[in-house]
């Protein structure tokens, strides 16, 4: 079983920008995402967009959120 859940990606957004993420540029559903000392991460969801445990998984280890983050 995952530790992760499912969230919506504007759930999710609004966490990684809380966690110091900065949105660097949008395009569309596209935002490219910066936070010092890591490279970009193209956020390409859909606000309403279910996200669940295993893209979840993939994104932690490109932005280094954990699932008590998510709480």
């Amino acid at each position: 079983m995952s530790d992760w859940s499912s969230i919506r990606a504007k759930e999710l957004l609004k966490i990684l920008v809380g966690l110091g993420w900065e949105i660097k540029r949008t395009t569309g559903s596209h935002r490219v995402l910066s936070f010092p000392g890591k490279p970009d991460y193209v956020f390409s969801f859909h606000d309403r967009e279910e996200i669940g445990p295993r893209m979840l998984s993939r994104i932690a280890k490109q932005t280094g959120i954990t699932p008590a983050d998510l709480r």
